[in-house]
């Protein structure tokens, strides 16, 4: 791309890329996810700059591809989550403790993706970067997955010792 049209879509990028990203937060009420499929939109933007500067609305190509990707990872996660109700098999193990048997009761009980991030990175011990690339969503999601499976987690194991304690006082 020349100097000329590389200058043009950095002034249209810089214009329009904020407005773009405040505006899909409020459509989807996730600034991370509207960040990342901004990103990707102007991305492609870039990459076809040709035939999207000749268009009555640029901006309006961007919007459209941006949210045909939210649609598109709406129906992969939809599509996933059948899957994981569909195909799911208890997992037998045994286990070298009652905590640790509670424990892994309460990662079975996390939804489908949290588990996941789980696994990758308590029992495969992978760093956030190689969990979002075999999970196929950004670095940013990974860790807030893991972040709320662990206050889950820590919320399920407190209820089940609450119980326990109230069994053994009892």
């Amino acid at each position: 791309m020349d100097g000329e049209k590389r200058s043009e879509f950095t002034s249209w990028y810089l214009r329009e890329a904020p407005r773009t990203v405040k505006t899909l937060t409020l459509a989807v009420g996730d600034a991370h996810l509207a960040q990342e499929v901004a990103a990707e939109a102007y991305a492609r933007a870039w990459a076809n700059w040709k035939q999207v500067s000749g268009m009555a609305a640029p901006s309006g190509w961007v919007y459209r591809v941006a949210m045909n990707l939210i649609r598109s990872r709406a129906r992969r996660l939809r599509r996933d989550r059948h899957y994981a109700r569909t195909t799911a098999t208890p997992v037998v193990t045994t286990f070298s403790s009652p905590i640790d048997a509670s424990l892994w009761k309460a990662v079975a009980d996390l939804p489908p993706r949290a588990r996941v991030a789980i696994a990758y990175r308590y029992l495969a011990d992978l760093p956030e970067a190689e969990i979002a690339t075999a999970m196929g969503i950004s670095r940013g999601t990974v860790a807030s997955t893991l972040s709320a499976a662990r206050r889950q987690l820590a919320e399920s194991l407190d209820s089940n010792s609450d119980r326990q304690g109230a069994v053994h006082d009892g």
